[in-house]
């Protein structure tokens, strides 16, 4: 069965600009209808000691998996893993194993973001005469017809 890139893939090599943008129109609008976002967390919430007792709580007073704790939470499976199996995050101890990696991955993320701040100033927008990565659309096939030569051919006709 044939995937949808590989279909995009076939109209740009045939130069069917006209079946793209439209292909294009049907996504924009697909996703915009979407009622299921991607699978990604959107907004997870910060562990707290309070909400590793909640945790905790629904684990021994129901028989809720780990990954439904976590839905119903709105925190990562892992995070329930990690309070039920080994603990973590029941003290606001600023110098626990957890709060330390926090801590370190929040300077990265910093750190990572003033980085890029600082590239995308110093970089200059050059245009390129020619982008060499993507090949040039072909000629039209004179069998195949574009909705502007039906357009054509059938207008002089509906005006008399």
């Amino acid at each position: 069965m044939t995937t949808l890139k590989e279909f995009e893939a076939a109209l740009r090599e045939q130069g069917m600009i006209m079946a793209l943008a439209i292909l294009e129109k049907l996504k924009e609008r697909d996703q915009a209808t979407r009622t299921i976002r991607a699978g990604r967390r959107i907004a997870g919430k910060k562990m707290t000691p309070e909400l590793a007792r909640q945790i905790i709580e629904l684990n021994q007073t129901t028989e809720m998996t780990q990954q439904e704790i976590a839905f119903q939470l709105g925190v990562n499976q892992g995070r329930v893993n990690e309070v039920l199996k080994h603990g973590k995050w029941l003290t606001e101890d600023p110098k626990s194993e957890e709060a330390v990696a926090r801590d370190q991955a929040k300077a990265r993320m910093k750190k990572a973001k003033a980085e890029s701040v600082a590239v995308r100033q110093r970089k200059t927008i050059a245009v390129p005469e020619e982008t060499p990565g993507r090949p040039k659309p072909k000629s039209r096939n004179s069998g195949q017809l574009s909705i502007d030569d039906y357009l054509n051919a059938t207008a002089p006709s509906d005006r008399q």
